[in-house]
């Protein structure tokens, strides 16, 4: 899922563009073109600004568990240490799956990567499948005809589309049984002997947690330090309908707070259920020519997925709502300005999601509140749509299992945070036994940049100085109702 770097599933490009759209992060494409040379160079951030910087390369197996397996070459951005005396290199771990650490580094993060090299080197690191370190093939662009945006039509798709492209990449010798997070937490390790250092830092978000948990796992003897937000856990890779439902709740209760939104919505999740039910049932036709395509529930349950996740778009769902109800489906295409945005198949998205997989007792449970849950499973979309598309895959219940954490956390949540809700990232703080909490009031998923107060907490942590529990606040959001 970013913006920045594209947050887990979210289906938003960055938080507080003026004006969002639909966006699946599992379309993001391999960047292939013209390879990169490592070395120094000028990084320069998406605000202009610029810093001297060191492009760098090592190469892994693409599939260690696979003899004889092609090697690739993984890719970083190192902003070099301004302290005399450096600490362990911090290495970022983007979300998605599917973000990458460099062009994030790009984005609203760039004043923290910048204030993060008092303490250490910084690493920006593109995880294998993404940005510098993208191997596999693009496919060519689908052009039609477009699934009706109903559960049905678009499950069914999604599948198809997803046997199709495991056949193309398997026949261009592309190890794609590689792109697992452990796999991914292999390459962690592997970037560790490569910059020549005994133990490293992490510092990730969403999906990056999900990632930095399997590393701890797995090499956690190397990590020094850990500062996580947006939390999600092993077994977490698809939430709980129940979860996003209490979260819905929760602005219902803000915007009950708001006379005049309380006016306009007396109640939030009846008003979405009826416009799901009403456009599940009869789907409308939503921009001209080639990119038409039919609407259902389904697919406003998607976009509603996205537009949660942080207050500047979570401000715009109850006037969304509103128009949708009373026919005005026009309000939808700005969203959606073209299906090729939404409908392809990147790769390491989807099979590092189809690895981590989902236990049965959970995925038993997920089934069970889907069934009443005002986004039903249209939020985790497409997981668990597209469970047993492609057999063997799933690392097993060994990966998804808690585990008792001692590695020193700075664990940073945003109280308005519609991705990984509050009740998914108490099952994970749960598991860290030295453990220092930031809360932001009224922030979302991107919540390191989200309060100006975390960055020297960060920075003060990383440092190895003790950061108390701590709660920052924000404005709460302005709900738009016209």
């Amino acid at each position: 899922m970013t913006q920045t770097a594209l947050n887990r599933r979210s289906l938003l490009t960055a938080a507080g563009a003026a004006l969002p759209v639909l966006t699946l992060p599992w379309a993001v494409r391999a960047q292939t073109a013209t390879a990169p040379q490592p070395g120094p160079f000028r990084f320069a951030s998406g605000g202009g600004e610029e810093t001297d910087a060191e492009r760098g390369f090592f190469e892994v197996p693409e599939d260690r568990n696979l003899p004889g397996s092609r090697r690739i070459r993984l890719g970083y951005v190192r902003f070099p240490s301004t302290s005399p005396n450096p600490g362990p290199p911090i290495v970022y771990l983007a979300g998605g799956p599917g973000g990458s650490g460099v062009r994030t580094a790009m984005g609203p993060r760039f004043p923290i990567f910048m204030a993060l090299r008092s303490v250490a080197d910084v690493i920006a690191f593109d995880q294998r499948g993404v940005g510098l370190s993208a191997h596999i093939p693009d496919r060519p662009a689908s052009t039609g005809p477009w699934p009706v945006m109903t559960h049905e039509g678009m499950t069914r798709w999604y599948r198809d589309e997803m046997q199709k492209a495991w056949v193309d990449w398997t026949r261009a010798g592309v190890a794609m049984t590689g792109y697992t997070t452990e796999q991914n937490a292999d390459d962690i390790d592997d970037l560790r002997r490569h910059l020549g250092v005994e133990k490293i830092n992490l510092w990730g978000i969403s999906y990056g947690t999900h990632l930095a948990l399997s590393v701890l796992k797995r090499h956690g003897d190397r990590i020094g330090r850990v500062a996580l937000a947006s939390l999600e856990g092993n077994d977490q890779t698809v939430k709980r309908p129940a979860h996003i439902d209490a979260f819905l709740d929760r602005v219902d209760r803000l915007m009950g707070e708001d006379p005049l939104a309380r006016a306009a919505v007396p109640d939030l999740k009846a008003l979405m259920r009826r416009v799901h039910d009403r456009y599940e049932a009869n789907p409308v036709t939503t921009g001209e020519g080639a990119d038409a395509v039919k609407l259902g529930g389904f697919g406003i349950q998607l976009a509603a997925s996205g537009l949660v996740a942080n207050p500047q778009t979570l401000s715009m769902l109850p006037g969304l709502y509103l128009a949708l109800d009373a026919g005005m489906t026009e309000v939808m295409t700005p969203l959606m300005p073209s299906p090729r945005d939404y409908f392809s198949i990147a790769g390491m998205p989807e099979t590092m999601d189809l690895a981590s997989g989902i236990s049965p007792g959970r995925l038993a449970m997920v089934e069970r509140e889907a069934r009443t849950a005002v986004l039903g499973d249209a939020f985790n979309f497409p997981m668990p749509h597209l469970l047993g598309s492609i057999p063997g895959l799933d690392l097993g219940e060994g990966f998804r299992s808690s585990m008792r954490i001692d590695t020193p956390a700075l664990l940073v949540a945003g109280s308005l945070d519609g991705r990984t809700p509050l009740e998914e990232q108490a099952e994970v703080i749960a598991q860290f036994r030295r453990k220092s909490q930031i809360r932001v009031e009224n922030a979302g998923h991107n919540v390191f940049e989200a309060h100006p107060g975390v960055q020297p907490l960060l920075v003060d942590f990383f440092r190895g100085e003790a950061v108390p529990d701590t709660t920052l606040t924000l404005p709460p959001p302005t709900f738009k109702v016209s």
